[in-house]
């Protein structure tokens, strides 16, 4: 399902002249990018090429990041990221609400916790879960609170391909129901292509490619073979 024409027209984040640099070493070199809402858009690039970095800026956890005055992004933000970063002592349902309060928060955390999945593991441990059911429960944490924007750092980099594929259809499921702009980081080409309805490739501090990615499975061939292009591979090699 695309997203519904009028929720592109007006734009979740947008960004202009963005630069971020580590010690004389320029990272994001005066960025200018639109993510319309309820877009779900990936971004691509080799270790070091600063998406992380961009991440973090739009997600407002970066002071330091410099432009010419245009950071804006959504009032709710939540970000997933690719450990799930539940707190140990803390039981399932508990770190869902974490820093919720209010007489449907509880609710609201099981509806959460059945939509991902985990329906009757809300008084677990999350040391009794596996790899995958913690990032369920991260997603869970994430989508309680609403987000309009959500920024996902690599979420499935550490699960085995099987658990992949079934987060994946997981979350592009999450997404079609509830609709909040997607920012995923990725080193995954496949993953971009089969979660994302764009994607964008990040080089040498710029945007080097801007993809839009149509749902037609036979059309991925194609865009795989531009992605790894645009990444400096040329071979088409699995």
């Amino acid at each position: 399902m695309a997203p519904h024409t009028e929720q592109l027209t007006r734009p979740a984040v947008q960004l202009r002249g963005l630069t971020r640099s580590f010690g004389g070493r320029t990272v994001l070199d005066g960025i200018d990018l639109d993510l319309p809402a309820g877009q779900f858009t990936a971004l691509l690039g080799h270790s070091g090429s600063g998406k992380s970095t961009l991440l973090r800026a739009v997600a407002g956890l970066d002071h330091e990041v410099a432009g010419s005055g245009q950071l804006t992004a959504p009032g709710r933000v939540s970000v997933v990221f690719q450990d799930s970063r539940l707190l140990p002592w803390r039981r399932v349902l508990d770190n869902v609400l974490l820093g919720l309060d209010g007489k449907d928060a509880e609710r609201k955390g099981r509806e959460a916790l059945e939509e991902v999945g985990l329906k009757g593991r809300e008084r677990a441990w999350p040391s009794e879960l596996s790899g995958g059911e913690a990032q369920r429960a991260a997603l869970a944490r994430s989508l309680v609170r609403e987000p309009e924007l959500l920024l996902a750092d690599e979420p499935f980099g550490a699960l085995d391909a099987l658990t992949r594929i079934k987060m994946h259809a997981l979350l592009r499921e999450l997404w079609e129901r509830h609709r909040p702009s997607v920012l995923l980081v990725t080193h995954d080409v496949d993953e971009a292509i089969v979660l994302a309805d764009r994607v964008l490739v990040l080089e040498q501090g710029r945007i080097g490619l801007d993809l839009t990615i149509d749902r037609d499975a036979r059309a991925r061939g194609e865009y795989r073979l531009r992605l790894l292009a645009a990444l400096g591979v040329t071979e088409d090699v699995r």
